[in-house]
């Protein structure tokens, strides 16, 4: 009895492991035009590059808009949220590659009267979505997640934004993952730093700041949830409690939405 309770435990283990999704068509695109700098701190992304392996971003993109909502729905969360990390990321460098090399930022997409995060041109479960639907509906908006992480593996195409990693996000990984894109961001002294006594920080925290605030690891203030980075930061420990006392000031830096491209 024991041998075949074992036995259909590794056959349950395989379906399972048959129907992660593969971002392995992705995971190779990023590998090959992604350039990391400063250690992974920042990214360049060879839209050139981009542009020549669009047949193989298309084919990936149209697996993704094959799966339906309801087979989405009996994911696991970890797979269900690098799957729309990872939906946003491609969809984004697809809509600069709409435009490329002929603008200097996503914001020279769309129009006056809507934004490039706006425009509802991604099938993806069922329904015709815009970037904003996938990040503020799906992810944020859906109450599943509440991992306030997601804003550093979710990349606009700008120099302003958290670096677009040089690999897919994956299920098995995904914690370690998200780790390691909040720990690299907030190292990076370019958009986070201690100056003369005031923390400044990227606008990401004043936009989702209630993200930051929601409890995440006991953190119900913005303050909290940096201390809790705290040597990435590069505060002491009487540093760090100055902050979260509310003795250390946070100011919010101007966001660069220069393109993040390599040319």
């Amino acid at each position: 009895m024991r041998s075949i309770l074992i036995a259909v435990l590794i056959l349950q283990a395989c379906a399972v492991d048959a129907a992660q999704f593969d971002h392995g068509s992705w995971d190779t695109l990023l590998q090959n035009n992604v350039q990391v700098l400063e250690g992974g701190k920042a990214t360049k992304v060879d839209y050139q590059g981009m542009a020549m392996a669009r047949p193989a971003l298309a084919e990936y993109l149209d697996h993704l808009a094959q799966i339906p909502r309801d087979q989405f729905d009996t994911w696991q969360k970890t797979e269900q949220l690098a799957f729309l990390i990872n939906a946003y990321n491609a969809w984004t460098v697809e809509l600069i590659l709409t435009r490329y090399p002929d603008l200097q930022s996503i914001k020279d997409i769309g129009t006056l009267f809507q934004s490039p995060w706006k425009m509802k041109f991604i099938p993806l479960l069922g329904e015709e979505r815009s970037l904003d639907d996938i990040e503020h509906n799906l992810i944020r908006g859906s109450g599943r997640y509440n991992d306030p992480r997601v804003h550093f593996a979710l990349n606009c195409a700008s120099i302003g934004c958290p670096a677009l990693k040089n690999q897919a996000y994956r299920q098995d990984i995904l914690e370690v993952q998200l780790e390691e894109a909040v720990s690299l961001f907030l190292a990076d002294k370019s958009r986070n730093r201690l100056h003369e006594g005031t923390l400044q920080v990227s606008s990401i925290f004043k936009w989702y700041r209630e993200d930051f605030e929601r409890g995440w690891r006991g953190a119900t203030t913005l303050a909290q949830f940096l201390a809790l980075y705290r040597e990435d930061l590069g505060l002491s420990e009487s540093q760090a409690g100055e902050l979260t006392a509310g003795k250390l000031a946070i100011m919010f830096l101007d966001y660069d939405w220069k393109l993040n491209g390599t040319n």
